[in-house]
């Protein structure tokens, strides 16, 4: 049972080593210089218009909570390919469930927009 895991057992070894030999190859062979602040920092970006952030800078929480919802309705439409893909061999059954989980989709954008996270504020 125990041999069946040796091989996940070498690769994280081994990948481990690789990425402590890098590390302390960088340490050893990168350049070595103080960073100082200069003036480069200061400069406008390639658009030639000066930054408006400033640091410390922080997002408002609006867009984070936009953006997670954004990235969990796009992963729950990415599950709907495969079931686009092979409708015809899935048969009648996995139109309905397709059909509730879209049902379902639904009842959460709503619920999350009634409860107003897609307001910007």
């Amino acid at each position: 049972m125990l041999r069946s895991y040796l091989p996940l057992l070498v690769f994280l070894v081994l990948s481990t080593g690789v990425g402590a030999l890098f590390v302390a190859a960088n340490s050893f062979l990168g350049p070595r210089f103080k960073r100082r602040p200069t003036t480069v920092h200061d400069d406008a970006y390639e658009s030639g218009l000066p930054s408006d952030v400033q640091q410390g800078f922080r997002f408002g929480i609006s867009f984070y909570l936009i953006a997670m919802l954004f990235l969990l309705f796009d992963i729950e439409v990415v599950f709907l390919y495969p079931i686009a893909v092979e409708l015809k061999a899935f048969g009648t059954f996995a139109l309905i469930e397709t059909a509730v989980f879209i049902v379902l989709l639904m009842v959460a954008l709503i619920y999350v927009w009634r409860r107003g996270a897609l307001e910007w504020k």
